[in-house]
């Protein structure tokens, strides 16, 4: 399945942000008093853990849509005039308007 480029792009963009956003709510979270009583609290483990996967979907989104655009990349490279019908396999066929003269 090759995705449109837009939407690696998008998957992308949502990666990025992942890795802007997790990191400083981490920070503050760190210095709220809240998290540290004679060691860290379990609101601040919570919040560690919640910023960890976030930050593991982050990537591998990010990733997924890396490849969607270098793949969506070679598909175009493959046909010049790329169309979403020439991108996507078969979708000429499932298209009822394509039998029309």
């Amino acid at each position: 399945m090759v995705l449109p480029r837009r939407y690696g792009w998008l998957l992308i963009a949502f990666g990025v942000w992942s890795w802007v956003i997790w990191p400083t709510f981490l920070r503050n979270i760190w210095r709220d008093n809240r998290s540290w009583h004679g060691g860290p609290t379990a609101f601040f483990l919570v919040h560690a853990v919640l910023t960890a996967l976030s930050l593991l979907f982050g990537t591998a989104i990010g990733v997924l849509g890396w490849r969607a655009v270098r793949a969506a990349r070679h598909a175009s490279a493959d046909l010049p005039y790329a169309t979403d019908a020439a991108v996507t396999p078969g979708a000429a066929r499932r298209d009822p308007l394509s039998r029309l003269p």
